[in-house]
């Protein structure tokens, strides 16, 4: 196989032409086009992309797992503070602070409506970033959008350092959800289209796996500073926010833009040199892969995409999908993971026990992450989704159940093995699945725009879940403890009965070969079983 990218186009000056013709040299291109033989080249390059074992794509494109790797650390930012925000509410300083004393149990709280604001705060500020990334990744690109969010980042977290009262802290939350917003649109989309086929499911869940680590991080620091009573114990640990954007930002600099983004510019030329940073050139030929990209996105329009694309025709299954997949994170036992020292609380544990908990939460969290990559390659996304949520609903009706028989201690330790097993199932199945199903189901040319509303779904869910789940653990507010596990058990089991009538499996599946079944309206559970012939276009 020839490894040369080969272009047809007009001489400018300056260029030279060997014997046979061929353009070896040219200083301005105005025009670029493909190798009119572009169809077969792409159809090559898919081949051999169906044709890759898991190891073989990491050979070949060692690189591509790397800056994967690199922009989803981006999503340590936001776990950090989310998980930061609720293990203030639990830490003996900041509820001093901030808090009122409670008479029933003589300790100081933060009252229910700051619990929810505090922690809806910077989802309210990532919901308008969302809004904004998609409209300023399609015109920039996801590199550049990335560095714009780093360097937001950057700036707010002062605002949070100097914060003195709970409206500040709540400001601070708030613009900090700008740069979140840009963060958790782009990343799974950048990671899913910068590999191959075979490591799609990989290189987005890594998504999740950095979102255990920021919790371990944030366990780790809370637990050491929650004995002590004095300012450090919140401060030092928001200073710590400033450990990431900086290091990401000089790396992010460097990273190659997404190929696809380049070539749905018509930017053919550096979608190539795109393709050879990602690869190793003597594993691929990155004209065929070029050429592969263009035979997708030439059956897309022309113009430039907008949001009301989305609910059209089958985009709008697609954003359905997205969206869909997005809001279950939030209903199928997120609440409990994100609020889990909290909750270990509430079930009886001590407080120094509860931040162990949540740190060892944490830490099964990332080994049970990495274990769904293995999965997911192999098994696909549906059955692993469907029977996780699954196992999941069952563990939080018992979670009610155990919260219902009394509280002996053997109640609350039930209680909280419960919580503990749904926090990390979650993360095992549901979560990391998610992250590959959004990856997947967008058209390249709506990607960022689809991405982008279907994390706003997530925030438009997951504010008055906040206000709901804090009010329901709160003993100022519903008090119920690990009861609140009959309400999330019978969300998760609707999240459960939609996904089997709509989630399709897409493990093993071009993104022609997406296009084409989402185009033919395949019902969801037929997706795996339906035959696309490499030729056919549509």
């Amino acid at each position: 196989m020839n490894n040369e990218i080969q272009y047809e186009t007009k001489p400018a000056q300056g260029a030279e032409a060997n014997e046979k013709g061929q353009i070896e040299h040219v200083n301005d291109v105005d025009v670029v086009k493909a190798d009119a033989n572009f169809k077969a080249d792409a159809m090559q390059a898919e081949k051999m992309e169906h044709q890759m074992t898991v190891m073989e794509a990491v050979r070949a494109y060692p690189m591509a797992c790397f800056w994967a790797f690199i922009m989803s650390f981006t999503i340590i930012m936001e776990s950090y503070d989310v998980f930061l925000i609720g293990n203030f509410i639990a830490l003996p300083a900041f509820a001093n602070k901030f808090g009122v004393l409670n008479e029933a149990t003589g300790k100081f709280v933060i009252v229910p409506r700051w619990q929810s604001a505090l922690q809806m705060a910077g989802q309210l500020g990532a919901l308008i970033g969302v809004f904004l990334a998609g409209p300023l990744t399609s015109r920039i690109g996801y590199r550049w959008a990335t560095l714009v969010g780093l360097m937001a980042m950057n700036a707010t977290i002062f605002i949070m350092f100097f914060a003195n009262s709970l409206p500040i802290f709540f400001v601070a939350q708030l613009l900090e959800g700008l740069p979140w917003g840009i963060f958790i649109a782009n990343a799974p989309a950048y990671c899913s289209e910068i590999v191959p086929m075979r490591l799609r499911a990989p290189a987005t869940q890594v998504l999740q796996m950095f979102w255990a680590i920021g919790s371990i991080i944030v366990g780790a620091v809370t637990y050491h500073y929650n004995t002590r009573l004095d300012t450090s114990a919140y401060k030092i640990p928001t200073a710590l926010q400033w450990m990431f954007p900086t290091p990401l930002a000089i790396l992010m600099f460097f990273a190659p833009e997404s190929p696809w983004w380049l070539v749905r510019k018509g930017r053919l030329e550096e979608a190539a040199r795109s393709v050879e940073r990602l690869g190793k050139k003597a594993k691929l030929n990155a004209g065929e892969t070029v050429a592969m990209m263009r035979r997708v996105i030439d059956h897309e329009s022309e113009e430039s995409p907008n949001y009301i694309e989305l609910f059209k025709g089958t985009d709008l299954r697609r954003t359905a999908i997205v969206c869909g997949i997005y809001a279950a994170q939030n209903l199928a036992g997120n609440l409990i993971a994100n609020q889990a020292v909290y909750f270990f609380e509430q079930a009886g544990m001590s407080t120094d026990t509860a931040f162990a908990l949540g740190l060892i939460t944490s830490a099964l969290q990332m080994i049970f992450v990495m274990l769904s990559w293995i999965l997911t390659t192999y098994f696909g996304r549906r059955p692993i989704y469907i029977y996780g949520t699954l196992f999941n609903v069952v563990m939080l009706f018992a979670l009610g159940i155990a919260a219902s028989v009394g509280t002996s201690k053997a109640a609350s330790q039930a209680q909280a093995s419960f919580g503990l097993i749904v926090s990390v199932i979650f993360t095992f199945a549901a979560a990391p699945v998610s992250w590959a199903v959004i990856g997947e189901t967008s058209s390249i040319r709506l990607r960022p725009l689809t991405t982008g509303i279907g994390r706003a779904t997530y925030y438009i869910i997951e504010i008055p879940c906040i206000f709901l789940a804090s009010y329901m653990l709160n003993p100022t507010g519903g008090n119920l403890g690990g009861k609140c596990g009959y309400v999330w058990g019978g969300t998760a089991l609707a999240c459960l009965i939609t996904a089997y009538f709509c989630l399709p499996e897409m493990k093993g599946r071009s993104y022609r070969e997406i296009d084409i079944l989402f185009r033919r309206r395949v019902s969801a559970r037929k997706f795996a079983s339906t035959e696309i012939r490499p030729e056919e276009d549509e």
